[in-house]
């Protein structure tokens, strides 16, 4: 184990060293990753990322498209020939057809290649060609990503922890009775097996849909070409001291270990690890709707994604030792456009709040972070109505039916964010039922239809400063 261990750091090492000192002899890669948990919108993030920076009359604040210095965008084959490659045509026709609907959202890793050429700059400027740079978007589940927290755990740390969640989560009464029904010291039968981790399973899809973020086994959600499979088939059970061999117990403490080193492991070594930038795309919104027991879930799981991004600056011996680390970190609130603009301070600061403890660990290890409030593409309009006496901001917009057709056009008012996150985060902390100041409410609109004018991309919200952020500095 610890061999395998320094054996993957040395190869990962030697990879990042052969990229670093052949850099400059080729065209520059940035890796964006690019994650978030369920609805937070990473397909729609990544569609319209790409559209706006391929025509890109909306990004003034990109800087190297305010002054000139990009010349073209445009797709080219992706680099790896084994990853699944981002379906971003089919994406944007969803978006963009006469009738629009959401597109199908992140199963499985995915990639797509965006090239940039640029125009140089400096005392060489008239010297020197157009410049290249690939900006590789690596696409990914938020949900397996909150598995690399999983390495450092054993399975009877793992699942006394679940057990003790579940407890205080929707959803979860009724596996734990199962779990008391049971006699873990028995020798396996697989029916049992598959009863158990069918009901942890859908403990954790009632827990999501309820609003809550840890649901580890990230797989356990979205479980892809590995459903069914024996590594997928376990679920927590109370602690056994001196469990026999082939027991239930064992059997479920041994496909624990086969899911970190056979699916987890190889995720991080794969695609994970080797990642330059990263935005965390948060549906902050949802977790507020949703009460305080899931905000501060969400609080929490910030703090456990940041830790799984090891990030620092990419200095040639970190990367020589310990592989590349994040340089540039983005926590991103997304939905802003189910607000009015005049809220949107608000809403970028509880997202900074929300993120303090992370972004805070990643300064301190040397990466630049940044929380902010986005929509990548905007279905709503703003409008001021009267009520009672007075004016309240609201967004007009298609509300989208339980059944994902389209609705009828409303305005809606969701109420008021606080002035000061401790409003929302000390209640959260605290383990509060409820909101004392009373609830805020949300809604699913689906997307506007769009006229486009030639060179323009999808409407949205401060996704170029996003950009600007996250790749500004290599344009």
């Amino acid at each position: 184990m610890v061999i395998g261990t320094i054996a993957d750091r040395l190869t990962r090492g030697v990879e990042n060293v052969t990229d670093t000192l052949t850099s400059p002899f080729t065209e520059p890669v940035i890796r964006l990753g690019v994650t978030g948990l369920s609805r937070a919108g990473k397909t729609v993030f990544i569609t319209s990322l790409v559209a706006n920076l391929m025509d890109r009359g909306r990004m003034p604040q990109l800087m190297a498209e305010a002054e000139g210095r990009i010349l073209a965008a445009y797709l080219q084959p992706q680099p790896d020939d084994t990853m699944p490659r981002f379906d971003y045509e089919t994406h944007l026709g969803a978006l963009t057809a006469r009738t629009p609907h959401w597109p199908d959202s992140t199963r499985a890793v995915s990639q797509l290649r965006l090239s940039l050429k640029l125009r140089p700059t400096g005392l060489l400027a008239g010297m020197t060609s157009a410049r290249k740079i690939h900006l590789d978007i690596v696409d990914y589940p938020g949900e397996w990503l909150l598995d690399l927290g999983l390495m450092e755990k054993t399975y009877a740390e793992w699942a006394s922890e679940s057990l003790a969640r579940l407890e205080a989560r929707p959803g979860g009464t009724r596996y734990l009775e199962m779990v008391r029904a049971e006699d873990p010291s028995q020798p396996l039968e697989e029916t049992r097996a598959k009863r158990l981790a069918a009901g942890f399973t859908e403990a954790l899809h009632t827990a999501r849909n309820a609003g809550f973020s840890d649901c580890t086994p990230g797989r356990f959600l979205l479980p892809g070409e590995k459903e069914g499979s024996p590594v997928l088939t376990f679920a927590p059970l109370p602690p056994q001291d001196n469990a026999p061999r082939k027991s239930l117990w064992r059997e479920m403490e041994r496909r624990f270990e086969a899911y970190k080193s056979q699916i987890v492991k190889p995720f991080f070594r794969d695609h994970f690890s080797r990642i330059d930038r990263q935005i965390v795309l948060v549906d902050a919104l949802g977790a507020i709707h949703a009460g305080p027991a899931a905000m501060d879930d969400l609080r929490r799981t910030m703090a456990e994604i940041l830790g799984a991004f090891r990030p620092g600056g990419n200095a040639f011996l970190n990367q020589l030792l310990l592989g590349k680390r994040v340089e540039k970190i983005l926590f991103a609130a997304t939905k802003a456009d189910h607000l009015h603009h005049s809220q949107h301070g608000r809403l970028t600061a509880i997202m900074e709040a929300l993120t303090r403890e992370a972004r805070d660990r990643a300064r301190f290890a040397g990466a630049d972070t940044g929380a902010m409030s986005v929509a990548a593409l905007r279905a709503t309009v703003e409008q001021t109505l009267p009520h009672d006496g007075q004016q309240l901001d609201c967004v007009r917009g298609t509300l989208l039916k339980d059944d994902n057709t389209r609705g009828r056009e409303a305005a809606f008012y969701p109420g008021e964010l606080p002035e000061d996150p401790a409003r929302l985060l000390g209640p959260a902390r605290e383990g509060a039922d409820r909101w004392l100041d009373g609830d805020y409410a949300i809604m699913r609109f689906a997307p506007a239809p769009l006229t486009l004018k030639p060179g323009e991309g999808p409407p949205h919200i401060r996704l170029d400063r996003a950009a600007q952020f996250l790749i500004g500095d290599r344009l």
